[in-house]
């Protein structure tokens, strides 16, 4: 057994404060946010049930990923219409320049913080001449 993985390997949780397995040896039963969004589920309030841990070999920072129990997760609700409004008005705020008030048809770089044509006005005059 690897050093790394006698780190990660504490069932009853003495160490961290909860069950905690390494990458890729969780017992059946668990899953990640992403494992239950795949069947459907949703943790649903219930607590952490486990984690499972990975170190990097380079750094030595751990990596954890929280585990649910999958015979308490309930499904996911379903989209309404108002939801799916709510979803395309967010997705054209973020497609619309606050310079140029136009819909870019990207969403806006946070760095630039506007459209590509806003913040580099030498250079798309060029492209758009060409």
């Amino acid at each position: 057994m690897s050093a790394a993985f006698g780190k990660c390997f504490d069932p009853v949780g003495t160490r961290y404060g909860v069950p905690t397995y390494p990458w890729r040896y969780a017992p059946d039963g668990l899953a990640t946010r992403r494992q239950l969004r795949a069947r459907g589920l949703r943790p649903g309030g219930q607590p952490i049930a486990a984690q499972v841990m990975r170190f990097n070999r380079r750094s030595g920072a751990a990596r954890v990923a929280y585990l649910y129990r999958v015979d308490m997760a309930k499904p996911v609700r379903p989209m309404t219409s108002r939801r799916w409004g709510a979803l395309a008005l967010a997705m054209l705020a973020r497609r619309t320049c606050p310079s140029c008030q136009l819909d870019a048809g990207y969403v806006i770089p946070t760095s630039l913080g506007m459209c590509v044509t806003c913040a580099f006005p030498e250079h798309s005059d060029s492209v758009r001449s060409s």
